[in-house]
């Protein structure tokens, strides 16, 4: 399907949520009859169920925690399905909600505390419960700064028609929006790059999963959110070494998984509260980036994992390809493993922290160690080289 056909189905869907449709399926009668029969094979090659996923919730970035004015922390707060709790790893630290908060309190040099509300196995209508649940656990005018949600993948494999589903993920948006929160969505990934799944089903999956996941960007964008497309990000990666990058039930990302999308996801993160250059928040030809129509820029992120869309001005969007960078060594909850600079003082908005600038640079501290920046054009293919 061509870039503009994807951009037409995307505006479709979209549209169908916001006028309360829900959606014609689409699929044929034999065609959803060929897609049961190869879910039961499928689900003979998935494994099983593997627990809980670890509670991630609490302060990380204990270290700067011990200035004589310490800064307020930054309240994260993660909400969506099994992928957003971190189902599959062991330890708080390496679920994305710990790599996203330790990473976010290194770059903003000051503690976070993460809140994650995730569920295992929730779909789209799920998330109304769970942003109750994190502005009500909250004092009035004390929202999250910033909100991540995953969520998508069990509304394609549960049939939820793609119109409710992004009615509900636009609704969510809205009331954390109109709370005050900046919303990163991380879109429905590719079900495609599932590697006991064969064909015709992966090819469905694939089609069925990016065509969520552009629509879900033009209902996040319209609601004054941005999104990260998980599309195919991990694709390339898993084909190549997927006992590596799959966890034990061969579905959900491993540790290692995990840790390439919270890549993905930081640069936007730490954009959508002024803590990344400023310079990086224009246009680059040179990575195919630029101001589109959002329906276009929808669908060229759904193609492209780890690409970010934002809204600009009316029905205009940006499309960028941040480049990803190593996280810091993840952290435990309340576990000091970096000591913070002596000065209290925040970075102004747009500016990154002192120790953070290159050397030379006027306020910088010291020689700070090197963050490798990512293969270029490898991560414009979807993959990280």
């Amino acid at each position: 399907m061509s870039k503009a056909a994807s951009a037409r189905v995307a505006r479709r869907i979209a549209t169908a949520a916001a006028y309360g449709s829900g959606g014609l399926g689409l699929l044929g009668g034999a065609a959803v009859g060929l897609l049961f029969t190869e879910v039961q094979l499928a689900k003979r090659k998935v494994g099983g169920t593997v627990g809980e996923p670890p509670p991630s919730d609490g302060r990380y970035g204990a270290a700067f925690t011990e200035r004589s004015t310490p800064l307020r922390p930054l309240q994260l707060a993660f909400l969506g399905d099994s992928t957003a709790a971190g189902l599959g790893v062991h330890h708080a630290r390496h679920t994305p909600g710990g790599r996203l908060a330790s990473a976010l309190a290194a770059v903003a040099e000051r503690p976070v505390e993460l809140q994650n509300v995730a569920l295992s196995g929730a779909q789209s209508d799920d998330l109304e419960r769970q942003v109750t649940m994190v502005l009500g656990a909250r004092e009035a005018g004390a929202a999250p700064d910033v909100c991540v949600v995953i969520i998508g993948a069990n509304d394609v494999t549960h049939r939820m028609p793609p119109a409710r589903s992004v009615r509900h993920l636009s609704d969510a948006v809205a009331r954390l929006r109109t709370a005050g929160c900046e919303v990163i969505v991380g879109t429905c990934p590719d079900l495609g790059t599932i590697e006991p799944v064969g064909q015709p089903l992966r090819w469905i999956a694939r089609r069925l999963s990016r065509q969520l996941a552009a629509a879900q960007t033009i209902a996040v964008v319209e609601e004054g959110g941005r999104t990260v497309s998980l599309s195919d990000l991990l694709g390339p990666e898993f084909a190549a070494n997927p006992d590596e990058l799959f966890g034990p039930d061969n579905y959900h990302p491993s540790t290692e998984g995990y840790a390439t999308a919270a890549m993905a996801v930081l640069p936007t993160l730490c954009a959508a509260l002024g803590l990344w250059p400023t310079e990086d928040e224009h246009p680059v030809a040179s990575r195919r980036e630029g101001i589109l129509p959002v329906a276009r820029a929808a669908a060229e992120a759904a193609a492209e994992g780890g690409t970010e869309v934002a809204g600009v001005r009316g029905p205009w969007a940006l499309l960028k390809h941040r480049r990803r960078r190593r996280l810091p060594p993840p952290e435990d909850v309340g576990v000091e493993h970096t000591r913070a600079p002596e000065s209290a003082e925040p970075p102004a908005r747009g500016e990154a922290p002192a120790s953070r600038r290159a050397p030379g640079e006027p306020g910088a501290t010291g020689t700070p160690e090197r963050t490798e920046e990512l293969g270029d054009a490898n991560s414009r293919s979807g993959g990280t080289g």
